[in-house]
């Protein structure tokens, strides 16, 4: 069986040790050379940007977020043996671990590491899918003849690279669809590398739980147990044509996924679904003059994200969750695509306008989605406010300042309230 050390990749028979350097980690499987689809996802990748940037920090539990009203964006392995888990709000994080350290997120260098892994993706394949700063697709077929070696040697120097080089962990999941790769790469976190073959792939499935299919959340999750549905052996039991009735396309791909198919390919340039920022307040508010700061505020973050992407948004959408949790959430299509601050404030601040419910709030979103190429966006101006080419021109020349200066080089009074 054809073997792999992670350390030194040499490439040996199956053994419990590298018999070049002693290593016990060791990945071995019957296809291991012969599979080619991917999925790195980083080990608590904010967390450990910022036990690598603070070395004080490296044994201490940490949680990436907000303050005490807001949530978890990550914490680190340590935190996490406590039960502390992204999304969760803070308070509740540090109950259950109130000895961890909170950091507030530094989201362009979480940006500029991910940069680098990408080029180091990059390197070795262009079919490189992101998922997210901290997690992509990659697809290695043919690569082999290139690389001098299999995908799965080439995918353990990508994290030892990673690990060498930028001081970021990361696990892999080798096999032969997304699906499944997906799946495999969170079989053995962190500094994992785990592979699903063709030929155990039913077995593999067999008793595990539906809800690791990709998408199947709480509401998913009870309408399948509903009908008797718990396991991926359960969901095979299923007449496709039955699947279909009771759950419309989802019940096709269901069918599929029971039995480890999926189709999809790595595409390198699937497109984003929107762009948005939020915030969550440290204490609930209701005063109209401090919510409409944050909604420019958040307009222009959103604005500065679009325009470094060069795309735009023809829906602007506002997010809105009352003291008791509740989400609001309003959204108006534009008449074309907008990149540009002050129109995406406009919208959200007349759509704030709409809301009856006058507060207090807890969290504020902005967003935009329906993206496209930002080349025909913001063209023809709004023809019942004749300012707005006026207002766009001088978007642009703050824009053009800001990028020579500093982006404090101008502000809004309005972001000031």
């Amino acid at each position: 069986m054809p073997a792999l050390c992670r350390d030194c990749l040499a490439r040996f028979d199956t053994g419990a040790r590298c018999p070049s350097c002693r290593s016990p980690r060791v990945l071995s499987h019957p296809e291991l050379c012969d599979l080619s689809i991917a999925h790195m996802d980083c080990d608590a990748f904010y967390a450990s940007v910022e036990k690598r940037d603070n070395p004080e920090l490296r044994d201490k539990p940490v949680i990436v977020g907000g303050g005490r009203r807001g949530v978890v964006s990550t914490a680190c392995y340590v935190a996490r043996i406590k039960g502390v888990r992204s999304a969760m709000p803070m308070f509740k994080a540090l109950q259950l671990c109130p000895e961890a350290v909170v950091v507030k997120g530094r989201m362009e260098t979480y940006a500029a590491v991910s940069r680098q892994i990408r080029a180091m993706m990059e390197e070795m394949t262009p079919a490189v899918e992101p998922l997210s700063l901290d997690e992509a697709f990659l697809d290695l077929t043919g690569t082999a003849k290139l690389h001098g070696a299999p995908p799965a040697v080439m995918l353990a120097r990508l994290v030892k690279r990673m690990q060498d080089e930028l001081g970021i962990t990361g696990s892999i999941g080798l096999s032969h669809n997304k699906f499944l790769a997906k799946l495999a790469s969170d079989l053995d976190k962190p500094r994992g590398f785990s592979v699903i073959g063709e030929a155990e792939t039913l077995d593999f499935l067999e008793n595990r739980p539906v809800s690791l299919i990709w998408g199947v959340g709480a509401t998913g999750r009870a309408a399948l147990e509903r009908a008797g549905i718990r396991t991926f052996a359960d969901l095979r039991r299923w007449d496709r044509r039955d699947l279909h009735s009771r759950f419309g396309s989802m019940g096709e791909r269901l069918w599929h996924l029971s039995r480890g198919e999926d189709h999809r390919r790595v595409s390198p340039n699937a497109p984003a679904k929107g762009i948005s920022n939020e915030t969550t307040f440290s204490e609930d508010t209701a005063d109209r003059d401090i919510l409409d700061g944050h909604i420019w505020r958040l307009a222009e973050k959103v604005s500065d994200r679009a325009k470094a992407k060069g795309i735009a948004g023809r829906v602007v959408i506002l997010k809105l969750k009352r003291a008791d949790h509740s989400l609001l959430s309003r959204r108006l299509s534009l008449h074309e695509p907008t990149q540009m601050a002050d129109g995406i404030y406009r919208t959200a601040r007349r759509l704030f306008d709409q809301v009856t419910y006058t507060g207090p709030y807890r969290l504020l979103g902005v967003g935009i989605s329906e993206l496209s190429p930002a080349s025909g966006a913001d063209a023809s101006g709004d023809l019942l406010d004749p300012q707005a080419l006026r207002r766009a021109g001088a978007e642009r020349a703050t824009d053009r300042i800001r990028e020579r200066f500093g982006h404090d080089a101008i502000v809004k009074g309005r972001s000031l309230r």
